[in-house]
C-alpha cells in the first residue's frame, strides 16, 4: 500500500490544500493529513477546530484520514507506516524551502517527499493570507472548502 502523509498546520485548511489532496489520492492508496503542532506558532484555530474542519471535507473519502501529531514528521511517518510525504509547491520560494526539508528528511529516513505543483487557480492562496482576510472581516469563502464553516 502506498501511504503518504500530507503534513501541515492547516490554519486554516484552504482550497489549495484540498486540491493537493484530491490530486494526491490519484497517486497514493491512502493519504493521512497530519496536523502537526508547533509550540512556536500562534494559531487562529484550535487543534480540535482544525481537525473538525478537515475531517468534514473528507467524510465521504475513505482513503483520506485526518490525525494530529507532535514531534518530527519522519517519526510520525514511521508510526503510521507512510513511505511518502506529500507537499504542495506554489512558487520558487516554496520549492527552495521544501527542498531543504525534503533532503533533511531523506537523510534521516528512507521516506521520499513527493511534490505536486499547485494548480494555477490556487497558487496564490496561503493560510496566512486567508487568516488576514478573516481577521479583517473580509469574504474568505472562495479560499476555503465549502464544508468548512467558520
Amino acid at each position: 500500500m502506498k501511504r503518504a502523509l500530507f503534513p501541515g498546520s492547516f490554519d486554516p485548511f484552504t482550497v489549495g490544500h484540498l486540491d493537493i489532496v484530491e490530486r494526491g489520492i490519484k497517486i497514493f492508496d491512502e493519504i493521512v493529513i497530519g496536523i502537526g503542532t508547533n509550540s512556536e506558532k500562534k494559531y487562529m484555530f484550535s487543534l480540535q477546530q482544525r481537525l473538525a474542519f478537515i475531517t468534514r471535507c473528507f467524510e465521504h473519502e475513505s482513503r483520506v484520514r485526518v490525525a494530529t501529531y507532535e514531534g518530527l514528521t519522519v517519526d510520525y511517518c514511521r508510526d503510521i507506516e507512510a513511505d511518502f510525504i506529500l507537499r504542495g509547491i506554489r512558487n520558487n520560494g516554496d520549492f527552495e524551502f521544501e527542498k531543504a526539508i525534503a533532503r533533511t528528511n531523506r537523510h534521516m529516513s528512507e521516506i521520499e517527499t513527493v511534490f505536486l505543483l499547485t494548480s494555477a487557480e490556487t497558487s496564490y492562496i496561503s493560510s496566512s493570507i486567508v487568516r488576514e482576510i478573516i481577521r479583517n472581516n473580509g469574504d474568505y469563502s472562495t479560499f476555503i472548502p465549502p464544508q468548512i464553516k467558520i
